[in-house]
């Protein structure tokens, strides 16, 4: 009769099983042969020990090494025995029942748990009435308020009233009025009333507006002037506008003085009368080239900033020939070069005539200096035009151009320009 495989361990695993067994044999009662009691007793002590040992693996009684050798002892004595080393690496490098794991298990923060969001209604009890918190509001919050309210309103008022003035004087009507009847000066005009519009805005201002027309003989400073002597004798009265011509009003030199104190006094009741009805007057002085340093000095008298506020509401016209030909020789000269920008060029006689002005009298340096151009031909055919016209004749195209052949002109670069300009128009047309 043959073994069992698993009997077929090692020496030391037989020498144990031999003392267990003479031990079991000890203690039982000798019915059977050894022989037979040890070949059936063996792979049932194996099979109970594998029991035992699997049930203390899961308890965890079995430290880790204990365990292993138990482990191997075991498979020993339930595989055959083959002794081979192959057999022996196997063992020694199965994963089967190791307790080392393989790779380190990944460590994981315990997680936080989150905070409940508190819920920011307040909770009344259901007894009381429900009441919200009293807000202490700051007094000097409604001063605030108050105060940005009167600034509102008085930033209104004032828009309205700018909207009045220049209601009163009715300068849109003025500026149609001029750029129908005036030919070729359409920046003269469009600065004309830029200085009106600002000035009569307002009632209140540190100095007079002076505003001087300069330039050469018929380019139309004389006929402007009168076009605003007209206007404003309309809409604010014939008391509040003073035409002054020095050939007409002060004709001779001996009485300079006699004339000083009559345009002194003039002046000083408009101004008065203007006050009190609050109303900016306005004086047209025509032929000021012709006017003595005496008469200029009583009018510069007026221009200074050191009076009182009757005299500080005031608008000066000042029409003369002076500089008139400092500005044909530049216009002349510039009539080719940047033709695209001729308010530059305005700006450039400005900056060159105030000098001049200022050498003959100083009070054009606090004057608002506007040169007048040359006129064409075609501006002088229209003056021939709107002449004849006013007179009830009938506009004849060719007749009109015989009489503007009859004018002499100044030939630049393929363009003519009046040498008189419109002055000879109404001499022409009364002869017909």
């Amino acid at each position: 009769m043959e073994l069992h495989p698993l009997d077929r361990g090692d020496p030391s695993t037989e020498e144990a099983d031999q003392q267990e067994e003479v031990t079991m044999e000890g203690r039982k009662s000798p019915l059977k042969s050894p022989q037979k009691l040890s070949l059936l007793s063996s792979p049932v002590r194996a099979v109970i020990r594998l029991r035992r040992t699997a049930h203390m693996l899961k308890k965890g009684f079995l430290p880790g090494d204990t365990q292993v050798k138990l482990l191997q002892r075991q498979l020993s004595l339930g595989k055959p025995k083959l002794g081979s080393a192959s057999n022996q690496a196997t063992l020694n490098n199965s994963q089967y029942f190791t307790f080392d794991p393989s790779a380190p298990l990944p460590v994981t923060k315990p997680s936080r748990r989150k905070k409940k969001a508190r819920n920011p209604r307040v909770l009344y009890p259901e007894s009381s009435r429900k009441y919200l918190p009293t807000e202490h509001k700051s007094k000097a919050k409604r001063f605030l308020l108050l105060l940005m309210a009167i600034i509102c309103f008085q930033i209104l008022n004032a828009i309205e009233n700018l909207d009045d003035n220049l209601m009163k004087y009715d300068l849109d009507g003025l500026e149609k009025t001029m750029a129908r009847e005036v030919f070729g000066q359409p920046f003269v005009i469009e600065r004309i009333m830029g200085l009106l519009k600002d000035y009569l805005a307002t009632h209140v201002h540190n100095k007079p507006l002076v505003i001087s027309f300069n330039g050469p003989s018929g380019v139309g400073k004389s006929h402007i002037g009168r076009l605003l002597a007209k206007h404003f004798r309309s809409v604010i009265g014939a008391h509040f506008v003073l035409h002054y011509f020095k050939m007409h009003h002060c004709p001779n030199e001996a009485s300079i003085s006699t004339c000083q104190l009559e345009l002194s006094e003039t002046i000083g009741d408009m101004v008065a009368k203007a006050e009190i009805e609050e109303i900016i007057p306005l004086f047209i002085l025509d032929e000021v080239e012709s006017m003595p340093a005496a008469l200029l000095e009583t009018l510069g008298g007026f221009f200074q900033t050191n009076q009182t506020n009757e005299y500080l509401n005031a608008v000066y016209i000042l029409i003369s020939n002076l500089g008139g030909e400092e500005i044909t020789n530049h216009f002349l000269q510039n009539i080719s070069s940047d033709p695209f920008h001729p308010q530059r060029k305005m700006e450039e006689l400005q900056t060159s005539l105030r000098p001049i002005l200022s050498h003959v009298h100083p009070l054009w340096t606090w004057a608002e200096i506007i040169p007048f151009g040359l006129l064409e031909k075609t501006h002088i055919l229209s003056c021939f035009y709107e002449e004849m016209m006013s007179e009830g004749i009938y506009p004849n195209p060719s007749h009109i151009e015989h009489l503007a052949g009859q004018l002499s002109y100044y030939e630049k670069a393929g363009r003519e320009f009046g040498i008189t300009g419109c002055k000879q128009v109404v001499a022409k047309v009364n002869l017909l």
